[in-house]
């Protein structure tokens, strides 16, 4: 079969996708991308056997149809140092030889038969749960992935809970030790739905929307088994994850009569200093709290005998009390917060710590951050 496309739209489609050819020892064949012609469309196919991600890409030239897995590693490693301009693919599908040109140069690759390649699942269940805006989607994916555990023995956690309900839809990450809830009532489901995505197709959907030129409709649904994202000539699916997420909403404590307002970059500056002084094994700070309008942030190092004390202006309206925090874990929620003030909320120093935003953006967005707190020494 031969065709001809474009160098650089072949190489940044096979970019969106490239996340899933990773080294597979127990399916090398996964290392290869399926090339598909059919018609005059050229289909891209990747998996990493958890996640598959399909890419159209219609043609003007193409004579003949078929399937063959491509090295694309060595391809698009060739087609990085190629200037944009058209490129013919003459490819012999008996013994899998992969002839392309591009301007003067002339190369040659050896695939696999497509027989070798898995199945590629049904790539549309045949219903939408949900439309999202894709900036919409790629803001919830930023503002919780961060917050997802890496212990196997929690898979649930390892993931984005989605929360579909006819009042919004709600996405939620937690490693046990902190806890992000993102809520958007501006976004209707269609269907009532909960379900975990792995943080890998997360990072995968946000890539992939990221080369979207301008914004887009991405329909989602989901079975007992995967979920499907489409939008424009892209399907992904990928392999939930089994098990019951935690309920989110008995660990966030409603009753915190001690709020402190500060300015968010005075506090983030504050901390970054702060960590350099405390321990390596445990970046704890201490915020002792008292005065209505200053409070004091502290850390240590024993070991090094190096210990750092600074004062903040702020605003607080509650009881006295030293509370303590994993400086990272604060430093990475602050970090994904927008707004020039932030409020925390505390009840005790024994009891998990909210971080909300304030002047919370639009009307339609909702963010409420917890962190555990950690134990004076």
């Amino acid at each position: 079969m031969r065709f001809i496309i474009n160098s650089q739209l072949l190489l940044e489609n096979l970019q969106s996708i490239s996340s899933l050819l990773t080294e597979n020892k127990a399916l090398p064949i996964l290392e290869k991308c399926l090339f598909k012609i059919e018609g005059n469309k050229l289909t891209l196919v990747a998996s990493d056997s958890e996640s598959v991600a399909v890419v159209d890409i219609f043609l003007e030239e193409v004579n003949g149809e078929g399937s063959i897995a491509v090295p694309a590693r060595q391809l698009m490693d060739t087609l990085k140092t190629i200037a944009n301009m058209p490129m013919v693919f003459d490819i012999d599908l008996a013994t899998s030889a992969i002839d392309f040109s591009a301007g003067t140069g002339q190369f040659k690759l050896v695939g696999e038969p497509a027989e070798t390649y898995p199945e590629v699942p049904g790539m549309d269940s045949g219903e939408v749960s949900m439309t999202i805006p894709s900036d919409v989607l790629v803001r919830a994916i930023s503002k919780t992935i961060f917050a997802t555990g890496n212990d196997p023995l929690r898979a649930a956690m390892c993931g984005v809970y989605f929360e579909m309900k006819p009042e919004g839809v709600t996405f939620v990450a937690t490693d046990a030790h902190k806890l992000v809830r993102y809520r958007r009532n501006d976004v209707t489901p269609l269907k009532e739905r909960s379900f975990v995505v792995p943080k890998k197709a997360l990072m995968l959907m946000k890539n992939m929307l990221a080369l979207c030129k301008e914004a887009v409709d991405v329909n989602v649904d989901a079975n007992e088994k995967n979920v499907f994202f489409q939008f424009g000539n892209v399907h992904v699916s990928c392999r939930l994850i089994d098990g019951r997420y935690p309920n989110y909403e008995a660990v966030i404590p409603k009753d915190n009569p001690n709020k402190l307002v500060i300015e968010r970059a005075s506090f983030l500056g504050c901390i970054r200093r702060a960590c350099i002084f405390s321990s390596k094994a445990m970046p704890q700070i201490r915020l002792s709290l008292g005065g209505s309008t200053e409070m004091v942030v502290l850390a240590e190092d024993i070991d090094s005998s190096s210990a750092a004390k600074e004062r903040l202006a702020c605003q607080y309206d509650g009881e006295s009390m030293e509370i303590g925090f994993n400086a990272k874990y604060f430093l990475e929620m602050l970090n994904n917060v927008e707004t020039e003030e932030v409020c925390v909320e505390m009840s005790s120093p024994s009891r998990a710590g909210l971080i909300l935003p304030l002047d919370n953006g639009e009307g339609s967005e909702d963010v409420l951050m917890l962190v555990m707190p950690v134990m004076l020494s």
